[in-house]
């Protein structure tokens, strides 16, 4: 009985009833959640008849609805008991305790001892011998925030203050003792622990008794590479596993953790579950038993009945559940007394093995009005809805303060309430509400809240010998140590401090992630206003504040501040006079005051001093005295100013007290460049800023500068005051003053000045100085030359010159001055009154906003609104739009990467990894990955690849690093390598970073390359002129203007005006008529002079054509016109440069509109054409609206050329691009009749086909509609993306109905129309032959389908004259989609009835179930025997129709034929009809081979292409099943080789082809009727006497033919006897024996060819070697190619056999293999610079930018340094070809700038940069190669080159000017040789 109720399980409710019912009744009752009605049933009896019985229908209605809201009641405290199975999630982890969140809101605990017994054994080892153990892991190592966990309630506690705490374990002996060893299943799903590491493996923990699980190391390395970092698991570790297989019946248990098997995992049937044995976290397959508003009935496994509560549907399907729904749920929690099963339906449950992304809330802590009311439930809590639409839960307890006080009629659904989001559960995604007024109005929710220094209020809680726990808020405790119990030592503090009491304290350290609070009592520390010190980086030199004693020694006093920042005050130090025993004076706990002397805080060192007066009375004395005299500042001092005014270059400021004019420059706000404008754009007059530094006094002003590094070095006494101080070799901090072209003069706050000269200035080339530093710029200098008589001296500023310690510290450093500065910025800006600039003050890096689409931007940018304020602008670039399909009015999630305070925009990314990010715990000082997400002037932002953490980093390593080239400088997306020195984000929302060698870094990956490929030669354009563009010019639009042209692109010609202005003119302002087809801009040559009228400017940065007012106009690009109607008139048409944007412009087009326009590119990832119809307006033309050609739409690059004129249609303009949108195909109107352009969009199987056009317009094609001629395979040319012409049947509806019927597409063509067009019944008419497909079979006729609309019947009696057969049959021989011939015998359109016939005395053709026209009836047993072979040849065909689809891989010329010879008599024997044709197909086939195969040869190609005979033969005639049994159906088929073979064809991709059908058995052609054969004439027996002869002749001299290729494995053996050496005939063989798939003989060719082919050709054998291991890399398995290799190895040169082994592996994407041969190869073969170079282009290939770099530094740490050059050049070779072409530059430019001399790699860089660089990169490479010092005959070879370029690619100018230059090297040799 037992095992029965385990078996079939009774739902929780248990009926006692001796009495047997109705099984269907006792399912009912059975139900979980049905309603009982026994109660009912008994009062039924009893009840009157009449109104009663009304009203008790509606009591018993309004019952059973409130019964239901009671079974639907979610989880409280109350619900959970002992033993209850429940799924967590990990929400805090401590080092003895994990918080866990659990379903509805729920939380508990575990401890660290309820992991496992393992783990506490080793506990328990550990605290035995008081050391920690190695191999143990902590709490926090075990277990990270999101980790879903099963959990068994091991005990509900009562705290003291009588709350319920829930107790957890997840102890696998707890959680899985409801299994047993008989139980275990393959395929279950379990949870389970490390128990201990084996040399194989792990044992794991799963707490079934009397099991042993084992993990083995093959099947943990995928779970160890990716979730643990490559580390061995650990005892303790947690894992959930798939039981793999079970022995010795469940006494040995083999488990696995890889992903792909855990994901797919879900309980099932035969895996035995009951409900005693059910577990959390187990995905079911469920059906929707009934749907209430209060959640989900289900049932799964067959027998079980479960229930979703509301919180639990999925989000987006809530409402459209129905009943019978199939649907994937989790089990939630399983109750072990009422067996009640919760499950939940949400999707981040779905993926077993995943942790939870979403595991914080980021309005935590807010307080919110007016929130309304969604549900309440009596025993649980509340829901509410809050404003953004997501649903929120208060917990019961939460609802008010207190018992007394609730009042649950307050909740009904739609009143509103005030509270407070207090927590965020993972495991519902809800935010946790709470309604107590105490909670709402606490000023600290969290340990979070609480910032170091702040002062608090809190309550007495505990006085205890230790110090005072005080209660600061809810679930915050914090702890007053004795020593901070007020300022003198207390020895009986419960005198004056009692519990309950309220106390004001000062925070002294708040630790969040530990929950540790320390606070102080001390009045001195609470009432202080000096500034605390928090960090060693807070405490600057001359800094006061106070602090406390922690020790006294001999030596000193150490003083401790907040955050345990301490400090030495030294002896001679503690006063001001001396004091031998420091111990005497001072004590412990003592509060003081003292002065910051120094501090390092990367040594965390302080000291400090007591002595205060004695320092500070005469400096201000004197300060005061000379204030009196003169009232004047001196040189170098520090004062406080106000801000006056704002100039255009600096601040105006009047210096306190005595408020003297004072001049403080932009450059000097701030030692970094990019702050210095901030700082003054937010500086207002009024503003204070203190410690500022007074740099010289002028006339007018006194000059001022605040840049810290200056202000410091004053400070520190480290600035020198005349030259006789200076000594050669001294670092000085100054900034620079002046820029000239031949150095840089550095200016000291002293006034002192020096000349850097532009040879010292850097440690690069310098060109132009200006490019390298900019005027105030703050510098280190070293002085390298004094002269004290001219006084003066020279400074280099070399980076190598001027270190100032490690860069990795300066980097740091100089980032924390930046983002300090940021954080002063925001603080300005938080004083304003704008609320936008006060929210942008508030926003940091990191913050996640739900926001609205705007506008996608041409550049493909997207500009989003929605943001806390209405007018916020968010952008995101191109890049961070991460490749997703953007509307406007869309919503989206974006986290914030950077707020531009002076544009006021904030630049965002739509990047998931961002948006989601991992919460993972980093370590300090740990290396990771990141990817570059967006670039500051001196700062970047990048994302940690792992855990999607936003992190800082400095661009500069070095005051003076401020010039990058190009290769050198980052771009967003590029890969680097970064070191943490910080681990949280703090107030800028960042943690901060350094980052790491720049030759790990990795470039951007191909797809993100390759979107800006396109536009890289105008960018080289655009470049070039807004350089030449900075001159300015007094241009008017309308002036005339003449200059030369300087060169002639295709869209435009760019003129030099006089002064060096730059002009351009488009392709639309060069003619007046413009011939279609023909190209303007090739009307004009380089160097022509011209006449041009100005009719616009062109802005260089934002590309706008300026109106002549605006300021900027003066530095535009000119935009000319040469256009003959122009130049005559004064009435010439100028660019309309007054609009707003360009969407005005095109507003002027209207629909239909002609315009001509010039081709600018072809997009082909967008595919539509760019063109442009003027300079300002730009165009779109879809690839559909291009053409109705298939040829053009194929390629559209051909037929349209750059800069051609073309003539379009406007059909619409694209107002939110600004782009205008063309058709050259006339109006494109989608109108019925109309023939358009449209690109499959799915394949619907037996219904037809969708089809897209362009502008989002969809429609439908019936099958009916395909083609004018049906087929059954009609569908197969299509798939999607395809281009197919249609013809607009009707618009009626939203989808249009569409043809591809020739008849209607291609009219004048007048295809012949095979199948007419049935569109309605009156097109039917009786007695008419029709051609339809099948529909269904029905249990008495067949529905076939006449037409899109039509349908026939046809009944059985119609369908076939055999006897009536099985049901099957109809099924098999009439499957869906089937083409078949009908007559109409009926048509009665009232009825909308068309009876057909399938017979053959009606059709002529073919009985559908018989294969000849009139058969015998045969007996029953005959029709199974019939059937049965049918449904082999069915299986057979299906069979080979998918390996069908698996060809085309890598084939390029294989035939396939039939492997017997036809012979002659038996084509006299062929029966009629079908036979007929086909044998003469045959013949047919025979006579034409021979000539295919010679044209084959004549190629050479050695590629595979398969024909496949089965279609082609089914095309020729209907498909007649044969009824006798065959004698050799199943012969295998035989394929053949007509060239070479191509090794990189798998198996799978070879095909055997049917035998020919004309090649049927002797046996098959008796068992068919035959006509009566009559006797053959004298004359025809001669005939065929004549024709036999002549066949066996013709057969004689192909086998005589040297050109004939071998037909059979004997024709093969022949050859290889006649050249037994030749490795091309062996080959030929083996693949002959491939194509068969007959493996084991193609090995055995191998091995005869390698005994056969003598000894000396060495080159031969080693082919056949390579081609067998090309065999067993894909036929064979991995040990029998290792076999393979090995005797490889010792029969050839290994070298030779290992590179071509790794070349097999690469070509069969086996990266994995080739990557491990390639270590074996380089560990063996180190020397060969051969095996460095393939590995090199191996990795490359790959993309792996980063790790080729390393193979080339370890190459030229083995290799030989002769070798050093060729292996580099090499390298940069391949970075040319396969990888990033800025470092290919790179490496070459080192190499060259090291051997000079090296005319082999001058070559390669000149090869490899005509081929990949630009000409003006080839031309400055050349001049720099004919001026270097070299042989004649080397010069003579460059110089050559230098010309045949010019030549090809040049002007004949340019070729002059190079003959000039060699004629001047001629004369300058000779003149030598002279002298």
């Amino acid at each position: 009985m037992a095992n029965l109720e385990e078996s079939f399980p009774r739902g929780g409710t248990r009926t006692v009833h001796k009495s047997e019912k109705p099984s269907q009744q006792a399912v009912e009752q059975d139900n979980l959640f049905d309603i009982s009605r026994e109660e009912e049933s008994i009062k039924r009896k009893k009840s009157q008849k009449g109104p009663a019985k009304i009203k008790k229908l509606k009591i018993e209605k309004r019952e059973a609805r409130k019964s239901v809201k009671e079974k639907f009641e979610i989880l409280g405290i109350e619900s959970l008991c002992e033993g209850t199975r429940i799924l967590g999630c990990v929400k805090e982890v401590n080092e003895l305790e994990m918080v866990i969140s659990l379903p509805n809101g729920l939380r508990g605990f575990v401890q660290v001892t309820e992991i496992c017994d393992a783990y506490t054994q080793k506990l328990n080892e550990q605290v035995a011998q008081e050391e920690p153990l190695e191999d143990l892991l902590h709490l926090p190592d075990l277990f990270s925030p999101g980790m879903l966990v099963r959990c068994v309630v091991s005990s509900l506690d009562i705290t003291e203050t009588g709350k319920r705490s829930v107790k957890l374990s997840v102890n696998p002996k707890n959680v899985n003792k409801v299994l047993s060893a008989e139980a275990l299943r393959p395929g279950m799903l379990l949870t389970g622990t490390v128990s201990s590491l084996e040399d194989h493996g792990y044992i794991v923990d799963i707490g079934v008794s009397g099991t042993r699980a084992f993990l083995s190391l093959q099947k943990a390395q995928e779970y160890i590479r990716q979730k643990n970092k490559g580390a061995k698991l650990k005892v303790g570790q947690y894992l959930t596993c798939v039981v793999k297989e079970v022995k010795s019946n469940g006494g040995v248990v083999g488990l696995s953790i890889e992903q792909s098997e855990i994901s797919s995992a879900i309980a099932t049937e035969e895996q035995s579950w009951n409900l005693n044995t059910l577990l959390p976290g187990l995905l079911v397959k469920a059906q929707v038993q009934k749907v209430t508003e209060f959640g989900l009935q289900l049932n799964f496994l067959t027998f079980f009945t479960g229930l979703v509560d509301f919180m639990h549907l999925e989000p987006k399907k809530i409402g459209a559940y129905s009943s019978k729904q199939t649907v994937k749920a989790c089990i939630l929690c399983v109750h072990p007394r009422t067996r009640i099963v919760r499950l939940s339906l949400r999707p981040i449950f779905l993926q077993p093995g995943r942790p939870l992304t979403r595991i914080s809330y980021q309005h935590l802590g807010a307080v919110l009005d007016n929130v309304p009311v969604q549900g309440f439930f009596k025993k649980a809590g509340a829901t509410f809805r809050l404003k953004d639409g997501a649903l929120a839960y208060a917990r019961l307890s939460h609802l008010s303060d207190s018992k007394r006080t609730f009042n649950a009629e307050a909740f009904k659904p739609g009143s509103t309430h005030k509270c407070r989001i207090i927590d965020y559960s993972q495991m519902d995604e809800l935010a946790l509400l709470s309604l107590r007024k105490s909670i709402i109005a606490a000023q600290f929710l969290r340990y979070h809240d609480i910032k170091t220094g702040t002062v608090v209020k809190g309550t007495v809680l505990a006085i205890k010998p230790f110090g005072i726990l005080v209660k600061v808020g809810e679930q915050i405790k914090g702890l007053v140590p004795s020593m901070h119990l007020a300022d003198i030592m207390m020895k009986n503090p419960e005198k004056k401090y009692h519990i309950g009491d309220e106390v004001k304290c000062r925070v002294l350290l708040c630790d969040p992630e530990a929950k540790k609070l320390i606070m102080t009592l001390k009045k001195t520390l609470i009432t202080s206003k000096l500034p605390a010190i928090t960090c060693y980086e807070d405490a600057k030199p001359g800094l006061q504040t106070h602090g406390v004693i922690l020790r006294v020694k001999g030596y000193g006093c150490v003083v401790k501040f907040f955050n345990s920042v301490q400090g030495l005050v030294p002896k001679h130090e503690l006063s001001a006079q001396h004091i031998p025993d420091p111990e005497k004076v001072f004590y412990a706990g003592q509060v003081v005051k003292v002065a910051v002397l120094n501090c390092e805080p990367s040594k965390q060192r302080m000291l400090l001093s007591f002595k205060l007066l004695t320092d500070s009375e005469p400096k201000n004395e004197s300060a005061e005295k000379s204030q009196k005299k003169g009232r004047a500042v001196s040189i170098g001092q520090l004062v406080d100013v106000k801000v006056l005014r704002k100039t255009k270059d600096g601040l105006e400021v009047a210096i306190l007290p005595d408020n003297i004019p004072g001049f403080l420059p932009t450059p000097h706000l701030s030692d970094h460049v990019a702050n210095g404008p901030l700082l003054h754009h937010w500086l207002q007059a009024g503003d204070t800023l203190h410690r500022v530094l007074c740099l010289s006094e002028g006339e007018r002003h006194i000059l001022l500068c605040r840049k810290p590094a200056l202000v410091s070095t004053v400070e520190g006494g480290q600035d020198p005051k005349s030259l006789s101080e200076i000594q050669p070799g001294m670092l000085l901090i100054g900034y620079v003053k002046s820029i000239k072209d031949y150095g840089v003069f550095v200016q000291f706050p002293s006034g002192l000045s020096g000349l850097s000269p532009k040879a010292i200035m850097s440690d690069k080339f310098v060109t132009t100085p200006s490019d390298h530093f900019v005027e105030g710029q703050t510098v280190v200098a070293k002085v390298t030359n004094v002269d004290e008589k001219k006084q003066r001296m020279l400074l280099s500023l070399r980076l190598s010159d001027c270190s100032l310690g490690d860069s990795a510290s300066t980097s740091f450093i100089l980032l924390c001055q930046c983002l300090e500065e940021l954080q002063g910025i925001r603080s300005l800006m938080r004083n304003q009154d704008s609320v936008l600039i006060q929210t942008l003050a508030e926003m940091i890096p990191g913050m996640v906003l739900d926001v609205t689409v705007q506008k996608v931007l041409e550049d493909g940018s997207v500009v989003f609104s929605g943001g806390p304020v209405p007018d916020l602008i968010l952008r995101a670039s191109r890049y961070h739009r991460a490749g997703q399909e953007v509307e406007s009015g869309q919503k989206r999630k974006v986290v914030v990467l950077h707020v531009d305070m002076l544009k006021l925009e904030v630049h965002v990314s739509l990047h998931q990894d961002l948006v989601n990010r991992a919460t993972r715990k980093l370590r300090k000082s740990s290396r990771h990955q990141g990817i570059v997400q967006h670039l500051e002037e001196s700062f970047a932002v990048a994302s940690l690849v792992e855990t999607g953490h936003l992190v800082a980093f400095s661009l500069t390593s070095h005051l003076n690093d401020t010039f990058h080239f190009d290769s050198e400088k980052l771009h967003v997306g590029q890969g680097v390598c970064l070191t943490l020195k910080t681990t949280e984000p703090g107030v800028t929302g960042l943690i901060l970073a350094v980052e790491g060698p720049a030759s790990k870094r990795t470039m951007r990956t191909a797809q993100e390359d390759s979107e800006t490929v396109d536009d890289k030669e105008e960018e080289e354009e655009d470049s070039y002129l807004s350089v030449k563009s900075k001159k300015k010019h007094s241009l008017a639009i309308g002036d005339k203007v003449t200059g030369t042209i300087k060169s002639v692109k295709a869209t435009h010609v760019v003129v030099t005006l006089e002064d060096g202005i730059i002009g351009c003119i488009h392709a639309s302002r060069i003619l007046d008529d413009v011939p279609v087809g023909t190209s303007p801009t090739s009307t004009l040559k380089a160097g022509q002079q011209v006449t041009a009228r100005v009719i616009g400017g062109r802005d260089v940065k934002t590309s706008r054509f300026l109106p002549i007012s605006h300021p900027r106009f003066v530095r535009t690009i000119l935009e000319l016109s040469v256009r003959p109607s122009e130049l005559k008139k004064d009435d010439y048409c100028a660019l309309n440069t007054h609009s707003v944007s360009p969407v005005e412009a095109i507003m002027q087009y209207q629909a239909g509109q002609a315009v001509t326009c010039f081709v600018r590119k072809y997009n082909v990832t967008k595919k539509w054409l760019e063109v442009d119809i003027g300079p300002d307006i730009r165009g779109r033309i879809p690839l559909l609206l291009t053409s109705l050609s298939f040829k053009v739409l194929k390629h559209p690059d051909k037929k349209f050329q750059i800069g051609q004129a073309i003539r379009a249609t406007v059909v619409n303009s694209d107002t939110p691009t600004a782009f205008l949108c063309l058709s050259l195909i006339g109006p494109y109107k989608l109108e019925q009749g109309e023939v358009a352009m449209g690109r499959v969009l799915t394949v619907v199987p037996n219904k037809g086909l969708t089809i897209s056009f362009p502008f989002g317009k969809l429609g439908r094609v019936s099958l009916f509609h395909v083609n004018d001629s049906y087929s059954e395979a009609c569908l197969e040319d299509f798939f999607p993306q395809k281009i197919v012409r249609c013809y607009i049947l009707s618009t009626a509806q939203r989808v249009l109905a569409l043809s591809l019927r020739s008849s209607r597409t291609n009219r004048e063509t007048k295809s012949k129309v095979e199948d007419p067009e049935i569109n309605s019944i009156e097109d039917v008419k009786e007695g008419q032959l029709l051609r339809g497909y099948v529909k269904s079979v029905l249990p008495s006729s067949v529905l076939i389908g006449l037409g899109p609309s039509v349908m026939g019947l046809a009944r059985y009696s119609h369908v076939s004259q055999c006897s009536p057969p099985e049901k099957e049959l109809y099924n098999r021989y009439l499957p869906e989609g089937k083409l078949i011939t009908a007559k109409v015998l009926c048509v009665n359109p009232q009825k909308n009835l068309i009876e057909l016939s399938l017979l053959p005395s009606d059709t002529g053709k073919p009985d559908v179930f018989s294969a000849s026209p009139e058969p015998p009836l045969p007996k029953q047993e005959e029709r199974k025997e019939e059937a049965e072979e049918d449904l082999k040849r069915e299986e057979q065909k299906k069979k080979n129709q998918k390996r069908k689809k698996k060809i085309q891989k890598g084939q390029d010329e294989l035939e396939l034929s039939s492997q017997e010879k036809k012979e002659p008599q038996k084509s006299q024997r062929a029966g009629q009809g079908k036979r007929e044709r086909q044998e003469s197909a045959n013949e047919q086939e025979r006579v034409n081979k021979k000539p295919k195969k010679s044209a084959v040869l004549e190629e050479e190609d050695s590629g595979v292409e398969v024909y496949y005979r089965e279609g082609e033969d089914e095309m020729e005639g209907p498909m007649v099943p044969p009824v006798g049994k065959q004698t050799k159906p199943t012969e295998v088929p035989r394929l053949r080789l007509s060239s070479g073979f191509m090794w990189d064809v798998g198996l799978d991709s070879l095909t055997p082809a049917l035998p020919p059908r004309g090649e049927s058995s002797d046996s098959e052609e008796d068992e068919k009727p035959h006509p009566a054969k009559r006797k053959k004439g004298k004359k025809e027996r001669e005939l065929e006497r004549q024709r036999a002869e002549k066949e066996l002749s013709r057969i004689e001299e192909a086998l005589m033919d040297p050109r004939r290729q071998p037909e059979s494995a004997d024709d093969f053996d022949r050859l290889v006897l006649s050249s037994p050496d030749s490795s091309i005939l062996w080959l030929q063989y083996m693949a002959f024996h491939l194509q068969a798939t007959e493996i084991e003989k193609a090995r055995a060719v191998a091995e005869r060819a390698l005994k056969t082919i003598s000894f000396r050709e060495e080159q031969e054998k080693l082919n056949v070697w390579v081609a067998l291991l090309n065999l067993e890399n894909m036929y064979g398995s991995q040990e029998s190619l290792a076999k393979v290799f090995e005797r490889a190895v010792q029969y050839n040169e290994p070298l030779k056999v290992f590179l071509h082994l790794a070349d097999i592996y690469t070509k069969s994407e086996k990266f994995k293999e080739a990557g491990e041969l390639y270590n074996r190869m380089l560990k063996r073969f180190r020397q060969e610079k051969a095996v460095w170079i393939k590995y090199g282009a191996f990795v490359l290939g790959r993309s792996q930018a980063g790790a080729s770099h390393r193979v080339l530094q370890r190459a030229l740490e083995c290799l030989p340094t002769k070798e050093h050059v060729d292996v580099i050049s090499k390298f940069a070779q391949l970075e040319f070809q396969l990888g990033d072409a800025e470092r290919a530059k790179a490496i070459f430019e080192n190499t060259l700038s090291t051997y000079p001399k090296r005319t082999d790699v001058w070559s390669v860089y000149i090869d490899m940069l005509i081929k990949h660089g630009s000409q003006k990169e080839v031309r400055d490479i050349f001049e720099r190669v004919i001026h270097l010092s070299l042989a004649p005959k080397r010069m003579k070879f460059f110089f050559k080159r230098y010309l045949d370029y010019e030549k090809q690619y040049g002007t004949e100018k340019d070729v002059q000017a190079v003959k000039v230059k060699a004629l001047e090297y001629v004369e300058a040799k000779s003149s030598v040789l002279e002298d």
